[in-house]
């Protein structure tokens, strides 16, 4: 039995985002591309064949900004909502019995008085305050925000969200106690950019102040595992393979940039399923998503 596994989605694409201004609090909603780029990470990534197989999650995890929402909103899962907070899913999604939990402990690191403000500006009042002595730029995971949240506060709110994750969600599986319940154990987690990227550094037992380099876009998707099937081996999975027979072909390949490794990361179809249009096309570039056909 594969290890149960931990789905990180970084919300889709906002005015903000796009303008490098830090968002915490503020409700931004997503631009039309960034709904667009989400709808094509849903049919990408999502079902039955897919990354992310929806009647193997055992539960949900989403911020409760609305931008962070809205992104799990227009992926391809037919979630079961309990709670207002939460739009319903999207009619003709992948059906999912997860239950969907709104939560504080995943919201974007409070950037306090940096709400708002780009890493330029940052650095320039830092600067005029005397506070980036000797050139020295401001660093998140070092520094933390005025007025806002410090690296210690966001290691001590993940690792209890990271407890709760493998010792109800994943130890049960990985010791075979919930292995005829039809859940695999996988959960996914929607939320935001540097608090996923700190989730992914205190998943694997790093500092902070170590200073996690992996770069998650808007829209992104990460996966975090573990090793030899050991809940006391976290790893982050660079890439993952799948299976396919003889008639199925590559269509597309995604290459991602993960401290300082090139990944590429390949969907499969079968070859039935290749409409003509599709077949003449070279090379196809849709949502971030390049399509390749196999001769």
């Amino acid at each position: 039995m594969p290890s149960p596994r931990v789905f990180v989605i970084r919300h889709g694409e906002t005015a903000w985002s796009l303008s490098g201004k830090h968002t915490s609090t503020t409700n931004i909603p997503l631009t039309p591309s960034g709904e667009k780029r989400v709808l094509a990470t849903g049919r990408a990534l999502v079902g039955n064949d897919r990354l992310i197989v929806p009647s193997k999650l055992s539960h949900i995890y989403v911020s409760p900004r609305l931008r962070a929402q809205r992104t799990l909103e227009l992926l391809n899962i037919a979630y079961q909502s309990h709670t207002p907070a939460l739009s319903p899913a999207r009619e003709g999604g992948m059906p999912c019995e997860a239950d969907v939990e709104v939560t504080e402990d995943i919201r974007e690191w409070d950037y306090g008085d940096y709400e708002g403000v780009t890493s330029p500006e940052i650095n320039r009042i830092r600067q005029e305050k005397g506070a980036g002595e000797g050139g020295r730029k401001w660093d998140i995971w070092r520094d933390g925000c005025p007025g806002g949240e410090s690296p210690a506060d966001i290691t001590a709110r993940l690792d209890k969200l990271i407890n709760e994750i493998r010792e109800k969600w994943h130890r049960p599986v990985m010791d075979g106690e919930s292995a005829g319940d039809g859940k695999k154990g996988d959960v996914l987690i929607v939320a935001h950019g540097h608090i996923l990227r700190a989730f992914a550094q205190r998943w694997a037992g790093k500092e902070l102040h170590d200073g996690p380099t992996f770069l998650l876009e808007a829209g992104g998707v990460g996966t975090l595992s573990y090793e030899h099937h050991n809940i006391e081996e976290p790893a982050i999975l660079l890439g993952g393979a799948f299976v396919v027979g003889d008639d199925y072909t590559v269509i597309s390949s995604r290459t991602c940039y993960f401290t300082g490794m090139q990944v590429v990361i390949h969907r499969y179809t079968r070859k039935v399923d290749l409409p003509d249009h599709v077949r003449d096309l070279e090379h196809c570039n849709t949502s971030n998503l390049y399509l390749r056909i196999a001769s």
